[in-house]
């Protein structure tokens, strides 16, 4: 078969390239801590979407930096009890899944919450004003700045204050908590349940927001990594503080959040993605040690992969 990034064998154990900073985990426990001094001031209504098994409501809570977030919440009618909960994350620029795909997993009895991530498609409002360059990449947008103020560092906040009020809700058991989306979703999902151990499973699909340096040498940092490129070559030219910038990345790196995951992982990757390429994937996944699986489909790249949302959605329900 055609062989884009390395061998399978070799991927299973790369560990990555992007350098990580030596306060990483002092710097997001802080995060964590102030995150949990802001009062979510929750709201949710009910919204016009009508099923005979569910009921639909727009959820908005505070977060980092003063902004109101906007979630999509759905819960199984006449609900006695609590239920378990799927958290849904989406890809880049777009939106929280629409009300139909939420009720394939309400339908089965689930409580689902499906956010609209702060800048891009949806109603979530964006309120991070960032020193340097606001490229609409994420992970680069507010770099020249402290790392408090980058965007992506909101966005994983975000994904945290998500699920502790998901948690807390009375119609929710906290047990049983699962996180779920692709590529930037899948990145999302990394980082909530590595922000908040208490998750059950860990559901990504070819995550992005990983190994950066990696996707540089590969010279693969266009598309959804063209904010590397756009950087380097706009605020440093001849390189003199390279080394600098890929560090400050590391604080929004996935594969340094691994270690901190407990819950069950289960990944989908294709091998022929060059939009966010096997082994950065394989830098955060081979860093996890709670239990863990990968399915691979080697002729797949950073696309629907075919018959995985099935085997996902076996895969919530008989560990949920």
């Amino acid at each position: 078969m055609p062989i884009l990034d390395m061998p399978l064998e070799e991927l299973k154990k790369y560990q990555g390239r992007n350098p990580r900073p030596a306060d990483f985990d002092s710097f997001w426990d802080e995060t964590l801590k102030n995150l949990g001094a802001i009062d979510p001031k929750l709201e949710i209504k009910p919204n016009g979407f009508k099923s005979k098994v569910a009921e639909a409501f727009d959820m908005t809570f505070t977060s980092t930096k003063n902004a109101r977030i906007h979630a999509r919440l759905m819960k199984p009618k006449g609900l006695v009890g609590k239920a378990p909960a799927v958290l849904f994350f989406h890809g880049l620029s777009g939106s929280a899944p629409q009300w139909t795909y939420l009720l394939a997993y309400v339908s089965e009895g689930y409580v689902v919450a499906a956010l609209d991530s702060r800048g891009q498609g949806g109603y979530s409002e964006d309120t991070g004003a960032c020193y340097g360059t606001s490229f609409s990449d994420p992970f680069s947008r507010g770099v020249d700045g402290a790392p408090e103020d980058m965007h992506g560092v909101d966005l994983f906040a975000d994904t945290a204050m998500l699920a502790k009020i998901v948690m807390g809700m009375d119609c929710v058991d906290e047990t049983r908590v699962a996180a779920r989306g692709g590529s930037q979703g899948g990145a999302l999902t990394v980082a909530c349940c590595a922000l908040v151990p208490e998750m059950k499973l860990c559901v990504p699909d070819f995550p992005y927001m990983s190994d950066y340096k990696r996707v540089w040498e590969m010279d693969l940092d266009v598309d959804c990594y063209k904010g590397i490129r756009y950087y380097l070559r706009h605020f440093d030219p001849r390189h003199e503080r390279v080394d600098e910038f890929f560090e400050k990345l590391g604080y929004v790196d996935i594969q340094n959040f691994a270690k901190r995951i407990k819950a069950r992982v289960f990944m989908g990757t294709g091998l022929l993605d060059n939009i966010c390429p096997p082994s950065t994937q394989f830098a955060m996944f081979n860093k996890i040690t709670s239990e863990k699986d990968v399915v691979i489909y080697p002729d797949f790249g950073h696309e629907n992969l075919e018959g995985h949302e099935e085997l996902v959605f076996e895969f919530i329900k008989e560990n949920l």
